[in-house]
């Protein structure tokens, strides 16, 4: 049978919002695991109920449920990300009487800069790693929840390192911090800065910021590993006879290379060294210069007539 959101809180699809609080706060205080140690089956009672509120408390996502008609349905539409967004359960909780939860938690940012994260378990502070609750003692000083912030940076600041400065809120308050990138970095890596998350709890220590780390696309530079990638385009005449070109580096200098004669449409030349620092390493990558060739489209009568020539010659 399809489980309803409605009938895991025992309410009726027409309560209202203080309803709908009501009889969530009747059930937490049941099954939370404080009250239930080392109980599998009230943990997964409250994920449940947890859950319901979740969806049926949030306008928009309530009116979602209701056209899809049962938790099934809803959950192949959305995922537990998507259900628990902007669902504070650790302030929730705290409302009821219950201490606080670790793990990564949503935090708002100022209109400067980030993004908010959200760990895709909201339980994993409250139950331990082998799915037993663990035992809450209220005057324990606790860490404070880790915090995420989605940093985006350039090809170049990733390439060869830079200090940036980040603003956001988090809490009633505005953090600026200044931040090293390491050279080498890439998109996914994480940066993690001690101290910087939520306020701990009686007198705990802070948790700590995570900084996710995007790189946005460059113009004319592409990135495979520490590789670099550029594309030059030089004339049919250059391919045939040779020539030398000035080719752009990351750090804004320029290398002179050889096109040697007879160079073929797609051919990549490999600058040695010229490429990503290894991220904690010393070596770096390479930088490949891929050549395509330029075929004109319009000749004038001369060139046409050297063409025609250099055909005859078996050209």
């Amino acid at each position: 049978m399809a489980e309803d959101y409605y009938q895991i809180l025992g309410i009726d699809k027409k309560a209202s919002l203080d309803d709908i609080k009501k009889a969530y706060r009747k059930l937490a205080l049941k099954w939370h695991p404080d009250k239930n140690p080392n109980n599998k089956a009230a943990e997964e009672k409250f994920k449940k109920i947890s859950e319901a509120y979740a969806v049926l408390s949030d306008p928009e996502k309530r009116q979602q449920y209701d056209h899809f008609g049962s938790a099934d349905q809803f959950r192949q539409q959305y995922s537990q990300e998507d259900i628990f967004r902007g669902f504070d359960l650790d302030e929730i909780l705290r409302s009821f009487g219950f201490g606080g939860i670790r793990g990564t938690r949503v935090f708002r940012t100022s209109s400067r800069g980030g993004h908010a994260a959200y760990n895709e378990d909201p339980f994993s502070g409250l139950f331990g790693s082998m799915g037993k609750s663990r035992q809450y003692n209220a005057n324990m000083p606790q860490k404070g929840q880790d915090a995420e912030y989605k940093l985006s940076i350039s090809l170049e600041e990733s390439v060869l390192g830079a200090e940036k400065k980040i603003s956001f809120q988090i809490e009633n308050r505005v953090e600026d911090i200044n931040v090293k990138i390491p050279p080498g970095i890439s998109t996914g890596k994480k940066l993690r800065l001690p101290g910087k998350g939520l306020s701990g709890y009686n007198g705990g220590p802070n948790g700590d910021l995570y900084l996710n780390i995007n790189v946005l696309p460059h113009p004319i530079f592409t990135r495979d590993g520490n590789d670099l990638y550029i594309e030059k385009t030089i004339k049919f005449s250059q391919a045939v006879l040779g020539t030398t070109i000035d080719v752009p580096i990351i750090d804004g200098s320029t290398k002179r290379i050889k096109i040697s004669p007879g160079t073929q449409n797609n051919t990549k030349i490999r600058m040695k060294g010229y490429g990503v620092p290894n991220f904690k390493g010393s070596s770096k990558g390479d930088q490949y210069v891929k050549i395509t060739i330029e075929v004109p489209k319009k000749l004038s009568d001369r060139q046409a007539k050297l063409i025609r020539q250099l055909a005859e010659e078996g050209i």
